[in-house]
């Protein structure tokens, strides 16, 4: 049966409205499943970010001090022991006795009988000067004095002769005085003549130089085949006694008491060293203090002896002195390389505290030996200072011990497959963590939720921690949505 038009229309409009309310109602499911799925990974995403960043925070802040700031340094206990007191001066070697030779008579020289350099004995041989014309001049002082005796002879006969002739009344008493003085003026005469023989022989001793005292020869001042004379300004050749030796130095007037004292209680050892007093040359004993205070320095100078058998010190060089003047008894030591200086010449230290911060304190510092210094004041037996590290130290820095560090950077095996690609995984407070545990099991997709892109399902949350454990990883997405109908 034929429908008229109007029935028609009607039943096209239902129809239509049917389509219209499927699409609308699958709208409203997609819409719901959309809200609801956005609201359920927002929240997850909230709650393991907020998990995370506690984590971090509190990792940071019980971790920040020791591995984000804290500064590896070496440690050394202070001790108490005894310390050599010292004063250190600077001091000139000086010959103790130092001769320029010299002729004592005028002529030729005729030999050199020494090598410069040559260490000599007082005595040995130097030079030879042309001894003939004193020969020949010895050789006719003596016929003088030969001439002068038989003339003296004769007249002490003559003399004998006048004496008997008095006693017979046979001459007269001017005669035998006369004869009396005539031997008188020929004893004289032998006597000049003897002493003229003396000399001539001791100028013939003086043809051979000597040398007038032991030491070492220095160079030459004049040649062979010269005339010398014994007013020569610079001589043959001078002589420096070497063994034994002094040196000289001086000390402010304030060690003065200090010195004295040390004197009287047996001596003072004195040790040379070298300019850059890294080698030790020679040790002796103090000699002599000096009786005035030079006004102009404040100083007073002291000489020191030593034996010096083996050459060390020379004549005229500049070492460096070290005189042990006492003792200090069972006082604090640490080394010399935790002192740190300040201003206006102030000196501190770096002690360990039990939280494992540096606290800076003042010292008042005693005398030092070697690699030890004696602490006066500011610290206590059993303090642990800093000696290496303590320039890059602020008072209330926090520290590591370098073997601490060297200790746990040797453990193996504490931070997994993560160690080599989260450096920071084990002060986290997660060892073990890492990349992987971010992941699904074996044979299963990393799920990751919606909106995320795929490369952040392994990487560390915003937060910046980087070694979170696996517990604190993103929730798998849950399974998704029945598929919408296609809209017709």
């Amino acid at each position: 049966m034929n429908s008229s038009p109007g029935e028609r229309f009607s039943g096209h409009s239902r129809s239509r409205l049917r389509t219209w309310l499927w699409t609308l109602l699958a709208l409203a499911v997609l819409v719901t499943a959309i809200v609801w799925l956005s609201l359920h990974f927002t929240s997850a995403s909230g709650a393991a970010g907020s998990k995370a960043a506690a984590a971090g925070n509190a990792n940071r802040k019980s971790g920040s001090r020791r591995a984000g700031r804290a500064i590896s340094v070496s440690v050394a206990p202070v001790k108490r022991g005894d310390v050599s007191e010292y004063l250190n001066q600077l001091g000139t070697v000086t010959s103790l006795a130092t001769a320029t030779v010299h002729s004592q008579i005028a002529g030729q020289l005729m030999r050199l009988r020494f090598k410069e350099g040559q260490t000599v004995r007082a005595g040995d041989p130097l030079a030879l000067i042309d001894p003939r014309p004193y020969q020949a001049q010895l050789s006719q002082y003596e016929g003088a004095l030969d001439h002068d005796r038989a003339l003296l002879e004769n007249a002490r006969l003559d003399l004998e002769r006048y004496k008997t002739l008095i006693a017979q009344d046979s001459t007269s008493h001017q005669t035998y005085d006369t004869q009396a003085a005539l031997v008188k003026e020929y004893e004289g005469t032998v006597k000049t003549d003897e002493a003229q023989v003396a000399a001539t022989q001791l100028d013939l001793i003086y043809c051979n130089v000597v040398s007038p005292i032991g030491g070492r020869i220095g160079l030459r001042q004049v040649d062979v085949g010269n005339y010398v004379t014994p007013g020569d300004t610079n001589g043959l050749v001078i002589v420096a006694q070497i063994a034994p030796i002094s040196v000289v130095f001086t000390v402010p007037e304030d060690d003065i008491p200090l010195i004295d004292k040390a004197m009287k209680d047996g001596g003072i050892p004195v040790d040379a060293f070298d300019r850059a007093q890294t080698q030790k040359l020679a040790s002796g004993t103090v000699d002599a203090l000096d009786n005035q205070v030079d006004t102009t320095t404040g100083t007073v100078k002291l000489r020191a002896l030593f034996a010096n058998a083996d050459g060390a010190l020379f004549p005229n060089q500049f070492v460096n002195v070290q005189l042990l003047v006492g003792t200090r008894k069972n006082a604090l030591i640490v080394p010399t390389s935790a002192i740190e200086r300040g201003t206006s010449n102030s000196s501190f230290v770096y002690v360990v505290q039990p939280d494992s911060t540096a606290a800076m304190k003042t010292v008042k510092l005693g005398p030092s030996e070697g690699e030890r210094v004696v602490v006066e004041s500011g610290i206590e037996e059993g303090d642990e200072v800093v000696v290496d590290g303590a320039d890059q130290l602020k008072d209330g820095q926090a520290i590591t011990l370098a073997s601490d560090t060297k200790t746990s950077a040797a453990e193996p095996g504490k931070s997994g497959k993560g160690q080599h690609h989260h450096r920071d995984a084990s002060a986290s407070g997660a060892p073990g963590s890492s990349p992987d545990s971010m992941a699904s099991q074996p044979g299963q997709a990393p799920s990751r939720s919606m909106g995320q892109p795929p490369d952040q399902s392994a990487s560390p949350s915003p937060s910046g921690s980087a070694g979170q454990a696996p517990d604190q990883a993103a929730p798998a997405s849950p399974a998704a949505p029945a598929a919408t109908p296609a809209r017709p």
